[in-house]
């Protein structure tokens, strides 16, 4: 437990770094050069050298297709989750959690901490995992998002078989995805990591190393918590969470998964944040709808909101991972993820009840305060 509690102070610190970069970094160029050379270097090189240490077999097919099942049960619930919360399905702000929620971003807010807690070869199936999410975040919730515009805006046709080509290619082009693709073909010939020329296995292994740091510096940059929708925002993803959590009790059940580490690593992958993709495939559809001087109240998706919503998402869900993972084998045990769960479950109401309650107190004592007044 020493040695975790070290672990994670050193992360909050690196955090705190980035928090304290931020009178010196305002440009947002300058914040998305770094977040590029995540996606772009530190996370596939880190990806690359996980993947070239364990061995290649026909199950790892398992992770992107339970990721992918994760998607659509969000992706399905959403409608449920919207009216719990007086959300409504065919409003922008209803649309942009239909977009957001069910998409994960775990190179940002998972991957650093299950390599630094459960080692390699777990970021490895963690990766694995990945596939099937973006798959899911860059193909089909484009074609909700076109599908959502066109309803929204039944006076233009859009023709978009071009986009979808380009968003194809860009899935097998994304630097993931072709390490990925490159470990596993090298493990299906026999090539392992230490196979690799030296000085190739070496600039891998030294890019492979920036990526927490970054990443954690990169957190500190990003976070944005800005009022207004805050309270709302904040209800939906504790609920997020604990319904994932719900839902990786309902795998570990199924797959009859014992290891520590296994367990852990299914309930954490879904906690991921949510993903830049489908605000990619949002922004697209708004910059149609601004060339056609659409109103901003008649839009398909709130942009504003979903900028919030990213925001909040990235500490909040880094905050449940670095928890979880830190508490050791605390959370690898069904009972306690039960009662996890349904707790994030019912603290997901507490803010709309909380605010209702004050507001009831502020009416209760105005007419007292006039009274003292008079």
């Amino acid at each position: 437990m020493a040695v975790a509690l070290q672990k994670t102070c050193i992360l909050i610190l690196l955090i705190v770094i980035g928090l304290g970069l931020r009178s010196k970094i305002r440009n947002k160029t300058e914040l998305n050069g770094i977040k590029e050379m995540i996606l772009s270097v530190a996370l596939p090189s880190t990806v690359f050298v996980a993947l070239m240490g364990v061995k290649i077999d026909s199950t790892l097919i398992v992770y992107p297709l339970i990721t992918l099942a994760f998607n659509f049960f969000i992706y399905l619930s959403m409608p449920y989750i919207l009216a719990l919360f007086k959300i409504e399905t065919d409003s922008s702000a209803g649309r942009t959690l239909t977009m957001l929620m069910p998409s994960l971003a775990p190179g940002l807010s998972s991957f650093p901490f299950i390599h630094e807690f459960l080692g390699k070869e777990a970021l490895a199936k963690a990766a694995m995992a990945d596939v099937g999410n973006k798959f899911f975040a860059l193909n089909f919730l484009y074609f909700v998002a076109m599908n959502l515009y066109l309803k929204n805006n039944k006076a233009h046709e859009v023709r978009e078989e071009g986009k979808v080509k380009s968003l194809l290619l860009s899935l097998v082009k994304e630097p993931i995805n072709i390490v990925m693709l490159l470990a596993i073909a090298f493990l299906s010939f026999g090539i392992s990591f230490e196979d690799l020329p030296p000085v190739i296995s070496e600039i891998f292994n030294r890019t492979s190393m920036l990526m927490t740091p970054m990443i954690l510096i990169y957190i500190g940059l990003a976070v944005q918590l800005k009022e207004g929708k805050i309270r709302l925002v904040s209800s939906v993803l504790l609920f997020r969470a604990g319904i994932t959590i719900l839902f990786s009790v309902l795998i570990i059940t199924i797959f009859g998964i014992s290891s520590p580490a296994m367990v852990l690593l299914a309930v954490v992958v879904p906690l991921s944040s949510c993903s830049f993709w489908p605000f990619a495939h949002m922004s697209a559809v708004a910059l149609k709808e601004e060339n056609n001087h659409v109103p901003k109240e008649k839009r398909t998706f709130n942009i504003e909101f979903a900028v919030l919503v990213l925001a909040f998402s990235l500490p909040f869900s880094t905050i449940l991972v670095m928890g979880i993972l830190t508490a050791g084998t605390f959370f690898a045990h069904t009972e306690t993820l039960l009662f996890t769960g349904f707790g994030l479950i019912v603290c997901s109401f507490m803010p709309k009840y909380l605010a209702r309650s004050i507001k009831a107190v502020i009416r209760f004592s105005k007419p007292e305060v006039e009274k003292v007044k008079a």
